[in-house]
């Protein structure tokens, strides 16, 4: 990674320490250390082919080792004491890696550039030897801790290589144009970042492949079994029965419902008819005093 450093910077022992993990790096990069940007001193701000990362970062006053809490607000612990950093409290980290952060984006917007993809992270540099877990923790969306030296700096490439999961967008003149966006005083030239690995060019999309759906014709459907014949024949052979009897039914009920009754046998007519009986009077009883008797 090629690192720059503003003429006269004064760098602290964590900041020369940083410096010697980011010129090991091997992948694209270039790293502004001690940048000022408006009114605002950054540790250091590094632009890959993928996006900007601004970094705060602080040394330990005193050897300190185990397990760290980082907060977004509120003071940082390791082994349940409060984090002894070189020069400010802890408490307030976050909030100066925004405002780097944000300060970016304002001079990156002015000069008329992308700001989307801008990140920030604290790196603490602990004392060689030390082992200070867990190296990376995540304080807000787009802002990390990690714990870093020249003796394990693997947690810092890590993050280097997937902060920002974009296209690769910086090519050469985006690079030379942001390091004039941020007033950066040290600018390598076209060549140092092409052989550096930034792009001359952006590259080109991949096209698309559209895949053409290929309908096939429709598969002729299967023959019914022979079961299903007998079954459809059946069914078949009763209806027409069924409509045979209510033809049959309808038949019969007409003749009985003519208007023009049958004519009567011949026997019922001659019949000889049958003669008067007489009943023969019975005797009236009569009581005294009786009417009509």
């Amino acid at each position: 990674m090629l690192v720059r450093i503003r003429p006269g910077a004064e760098l602290t022992g964590a900041e020369r320490e940083l410096v010697d993990c980011l010129r090991a790096y091997p992948s694209t990069g270039l790293a502004l250390v001690d940048c000022q940007v408006g009114d605002r001193r950054l540790g250091a701000v590094i632009v890959t082919p993928r996006g900007i990362t601004v970094l705060e970062v602080k040394g330990f006053r005193r050897r300190q080792s185990g397990l760290l809490t980082a907060a977004a607000d509120g003071t940082w612990m390791i082994s349940d004491s409060p984090l002894d950093l070189e020069a400010d409290a802890s408490n307030g980290l976050t909030d100066r890696v925004e405002h780097g952060v944000h300060a970016v984006r304002v001079a990156l917007e002015r000069a008329l550039q992308d700001s989307r993809h801008v990140s920030g992270a604290v790196v603490l540099v602990p004392y060689r030897g030390v082992v200070v877990r867990p190296a990376r923790t995540a304080l807000r969306p787009g802002l990390d801790v990690l714990v870093a030296n020249s003796v394990d700096a693997h947690e810092l490439r890590v993050y280097l290589e997937g902060f920002s999961a974009g296209p690769r967008e910086w090519t050469v003149e985006r690079v030379l144009n942001t390091c004039t966006a941020l007033g950066a005083a040290e600018v390598p030239t076209r060549a140092e970042l092409v052989e550096e690995g930034f792009d001359a060019h952006r590259p080109a999309p991949a096209p698309m492949v559209t895949q053409v759906r290929r309908f096939s014709e429709p598969a002729p459907p299967p023959d019914p079994s022979r079961r299903g014949k007998f079954v459809g024949i059946g069914l078949f052979a009763a209806a027409l029965l069924g409509i045979f009897v209510v033809f049959v039914v309808v038949g019969v009920a007409l003749l009985q419902d003519s208007p023009h009754p049958r004519p009567m046998s011949d026997t019922s007519q001659t019949s000889t008819p049958r003669a008067p009986s007489t009943a023969t009077p019975r005797k009236t009883e009569c009581w005294p005093f009786q009417r009509e008797c």
